[in-house]
């Protein structure tokens, strides 16, 4: 193409902007919260609306150009960008309506998690998102999406009623349990293989305040207590969330000067039940172990939603490595000690709860396939320093090799890096099939390709 001359019929039929490499705010527009990633896109077309986004699928179908949808630009692999290719980037498109009275909320995917929860806060309700505040609601959702109230409400795609969805074609669509309904099941776990996704609607359920918080023990005492989580959690009611982490107590409040710096294992509480409960629960916990330092107590949701955010700001060097378990073996427990010394302060290990409600849907409900999954466990280095990139991804691949012989194979597309088609094959797999079908049929030139992707049939 003549970039000049094509770029301006797109640029004439935009309500947005087109930001080209050339221009002063380019390098700003693709920066991704993953400050690993480093691509360079021909043109960045930062959508506001739904005729914005069908004007830039249409323009770069015609142009045999690659694509890729940016969202919150959380994507650890950077996704959300493509080298030498568009990006059509969603982040403009905010609007949120909820409607208290039916409890329910319309959300554009250029919203955060953050935002969407301060917007149902406001009316005492809340749907299920992640446990950071500046992830995008979008790739969140079609990823699946877990997060504190997941035992209780199931996963974000549980709440999902429908969606309108640019198609390859160009076509905006609606898709619902009625309408486009082999999209719709697609939608729900699949990414963002089948389209650009301009609408959301979300259930939304009555939460306002949490007792919730961390509570820490010393690492000596990783093999005791991670014994004891596995056990107990299960068997709690879905009131009761509280995900397992091996981190680095942060230099900052609220945290005592003297396990500044210490290396610890511990929970992070989230309980939506009846508060005269909540210290049962609280008890059992200490007999597990003694605890080095607790820190719970009745909070806004939102408080808890960005209680992470000061600490992982966007720009830090990250590299996931993720898998669905649903044991953890004695076996698996020994490797996780190994492992115990982070290379970073801010390199962790987390496992989420993804049991409760969200095993009340079958496998087959939604492209997300897991379902028999206890947890989601994470492995994640992280440093501010570009120098420690090699030190952080070979400790979480060598410890992501450890134990996943003892997980279920496959992982929460969000929490991959970029890992091959046979990981994302068995991340979905009974499913994968259905989706190569839904994909076949929505997208069969694999327009839609700068993501985990789904193949056509």
């Amino acid at each position: 193409m003549k970039p000049d001359i094509a770029v301006s019929s797109l640029e004439e039929k935009l309500n947005g902007e087109i930001i080209l490499p050339d221009d002063d705010n380019y390098d700003e527009a693709r920066a991704v919260y993953n400050g690993m990633i480093d691509k360079h896109p021909a043109l960045i077309v930062k959508c506001k609306d739904a005729d914005d986004v069908k004007a830039a699928v249409n323009f770069a179908r015609k142009e045999g150009m690659e694509v890729s949808i940016r969202g919150g630009g959380h994507s650890g692999p950077g996704l959300a960008l493509v080298d030498n290719g568009m990006v059509i980037d969603l982040s403009p498109m905010k609007a949120i309506h909820v409607d208290p009275e039916n409890k329910t909320a319309r959300v554009e995917p250029g919203c955060t998690t953050g935002e969407v929860d301060a917007a149902t806060h406001e009316y005492g309700l809340a749907t299920v998102t992640g446990i950071i505040s500046n992830t995008g609601i979008g790739g969140l959702t079609l990823g699946g999406g877990h997060g504190y109230l997941t035992r209780k409400y199931g996963l974000t795609i549980d709440n999902l009623l429908s969606a309108d969805v640019v198609l390859a074609d160009g076509k905006l669509v609606h898709a619902n349990e009625k309408e486009n309904a082999d999209l719709f099941w697609a939608l729900r776990g699949g990414g963002g293989n089948f389209g650009v996704v301009t609408c959301f609607e979300y259930r939304l359920h009555p939460v306002k305040n949490v007792i919730a918080g961390p509570m820490f023990w010393p690492i000596d005492q990783l093999e005791t207590t991670l014994k004891w989580y596995r056990d107990w959690l299960p068997e709690m009611p879905d009131d009761v969330y509280a995900f397992f982490l091996i981190t680095e107590v942060a230099s900052a409040d609220p945290f005592p000067e003297e396990i500044q710096g210490e290396l610890v294992c511990g929970l992070l509480w989230c309980y939506t039940g009846h508060e005269d409960q909540f210290e049962n629960y609280l008890q059992q916990a200490r007999n597990a172990s003694k605890p080095l330092f607790e820190f719970t107590g009745e909070m806004p949701y939102t408080a808890l939603q960005t209680m992470f955010d000061g600490f992982f700001p966007p720009g830090y060097q990250w590299y996931w490595k993720g898998d669905f378990v649903r044991e953890i073996s004695n076996e698996a427990i020994k490797e996780h000690v190994r492992f115990a010394n982070i290379p970073t302060p801010l390199s962790t290990m987390h496992l989420y709860p993804v049991d409760g409600a969200a095993h009340e849907v079958g496998s087959d409900e939604t492209a997300w396939n897991k379902r028999d999954a206890q947890w989601s466990m994470v492995i994640v280095g992280v440093d501010p320093d570009p120098e420690n990139t090699d030190k952080i991804k070979t400790w979480a691949r060598d410890y992501w090799k450890a134990v996943h012989p003892h997980t279920l194979g496959g992982s929460y597309i969000n929490f991959m890096m970029e890992e091959g088609q046979d990981r994302v094959e068995a991340s979905y797999g009974d499913n994968y099939k259905r989706l190569q079908k839904v994909k076949a049929k929505y997208d069969p030139d694999n327009f839609f390709h700068v993501n985990q992707n789904i193949k056509p049939k």
